[in-house]
């Protein structure tokens, strides 16, 4: 059975969407500002009441850890300057794309930059896949519109990852009632006093 570039590259994206998908559905309003780490980078809320993301032109050593609402605003942001570059659009400044907010509104963003990325790559061709990508490497020949799809489904693979990890060490971090932790041989762990 023969496949299209185009419609590999929708398999890999949906596939990649399945486990974004996953962790979106469980995702709650909490999850997005929790703190990982004392040093992360996180959204804050602006006076005017929109969210601004910590930000710095030169990546900072150590590299904060970044809170799920940072990362949910970050796929947001490359995401609408890829599909600004696809669609023939001026590409927006990181500055001019506002994260939604905790919970649903995010969720509902993401899920729409989604139903828009569909559109593009279903409405890629062969000729239009060879076409030099505009976008994350600016006319560089070397790399055409096929490889900026690839890029944005393992973009995306590795931000949803990350949104599984956050949201999961969240949710062990918290205590729970009633529930019983159990060691890696299997055993049931004794509670730890405080």
């Amino acid at each position: 059975m023969s496949v299209s570039r185009t419609e590999l590259l929708r398999w890999q994206f949906e596939l990649t969407w399945s486990l974004f998908e996953y962790h979106l559905e469980r995702v709650e309003p909490a999850d997005f500002l929790w703190e990982p780490a004392p040093h992360c980078w996180t959204m804050r809320e602006g006076p005017d009441g929109t969210w601004v993301p910590d930000w710095a032109e030169t990546e900072p050593d150590p590299v904060p850890v970044p809170t799920l609402a940072w990362v949910s605003w970050h796929i947001g942001w490359w995401w609408s300057v890829a599909l600004d570059h696809a669609q023939g659009r001026p590409p927006r400044d990181r500055t001019d794309v506002l994260w939604p907010g905790e919970g649903e509104p995010t969720v509902q963003w993401l899920r729409g930059l989604r139903t828009e990325w569909l559109a593009v790559l279903d409405g890629l061709t062969d000729t239009g896949l060879d076409a030099t990508a505009p976008f994350p490497w600016p006319d560089d020949p070397q790399y055409t519109v096929a490889h900026m799809a690839a890029w944005v489904n393992g973009e995306l693979m590795k931000n949803a990852g990350e949104i599984g990890q956050l949201r999961l060490l969240r949710a062990a971090s918290v205590p729970q009632s009633g529930v019983q932790r159990w060691t890696v041989d299997g055993r049931a762990r004794k509670p730890s006093r405080s």
